[in-house]
């Protein structure tokens, strides 16, 4: 008897599921780019065409527009950015924008809570707006794609693609500036052969003080004698050649090369026979 209650409570706990499980027409998408040392996050819903027409159509010239679907588009930025030379400080925006023929205006709204446009538009939420020539493309994209464009060190262009339009901005990051206090704080303390190689690297590809670099690289070479790296010596060539030291760069380089071959690297024995030739090395 008492089997039989706790089954008719079981029973009676079982109920029918009353939402349909059914994919969205704009399926939702998430886009993640680290850009330099800053992390760029975009949210957005991906509108398909369907056989209609897009730009002048269903999303009207000189009106705002979501830039997707459902929900606004969002874009988070780990640090402060710049758009325009204008500082955008860290955090999240959404991201709508005015279509035209020729040119848009993309802007970042301070209020991302949104379900598509805001009811009361407030200007004084615009925290960045960019003018963006439109680029026709040869082919339709079907589907309404953001895309993260152009990556630098210190700057990146957020694409947009849908019909046979493509328009990008342009974002700056603070790559140099948190490099070279991460630098400078290091460097202060006891730092390894690693720091000094990032460093003397860094130096190098920003078009540094080359005589710094010089020096960073030397020791990293220095510290790590006991068992040398080829990947070490090939920038220490790199730099040294930079710096006018030709000769010291051809020993460097021939230091790798042999290394680069014991250890079966492919590309960095290409590489440094390139360059073996260019310096004129025998």
């Amino acid at each position: 008897m008492k089997e039989k209650v706790i089954e008719k409570e079981v029973k009676k706990e079982v109920k029918a599921p009353t939402k349909i499980s059914a994919p969205a027409p704009s399926p939702s998408s998430t886009l993640i780019q680290k850009v330099g040392l800053t992390d760029v996050t975009v949210e957005y819903s991906r509108p398909g065409m369907k056989g209609r027409t897009i730009f002048g159509d269903l999303v009207p010239y000189g009106k705002t527009w979501r830039t997707g679907a459902n929900a606004n588009t969002k874009i988070t930025f780990s640090t402060d950015v710049a758009i325009d030379g204008k500082n955008i400080a860290a955090g999240t925006y959404a991201v709508y924008s005015i279509p035209n023929k020729e040119s848009w205006d993309i802007m970042l709204y301070s209020d991302s809570s949104n379900w598509g446009n805001p009811k009361e538009w407030d200007e004084t939420k615009v925290v960045a707006k960019a003018s963006a020539k439109v680029i026709k493309m040869p082919m339709d994209v079907e589907t309404f794609t953001i895309t993260f464009d152009d990556l630098t060190n210190n700057s990146g262009v957020l694409g947009l693609l849908w019909e046979d339009v493509y328009v990008g901005m342009q974002f700056d990051v603070p790559t140099d500036k948190n490099v070279m206090a991460s630098i400078t704080e290091v460097m202060k303390g006891e730092p390894n052969a690693g720091a000094y190689y990032d460093a003397a690297v860094y130096y190098k590809t920003a078009n540094k003080d080359v005589n710094q670099a010089v020096t960073w690289i030397d020791k990293a070479i220095e510290l790590t004698k006991e068992d040398p790296k080829f990947w070490y010596l090939r920038q220490q060539s790199l730099i040294h050649a930079k710096a006018g030291k030709t000769e010291s760069a051809i020993a460097a380089a021939k230091q790798s090369l042999a290394l680069a071959e014991k250890a079966g690297n492919a590309g960095y024995v290409k590489m440094n026979k390139a360059s073996l030739k260019e310096w004129g090395a025998k």
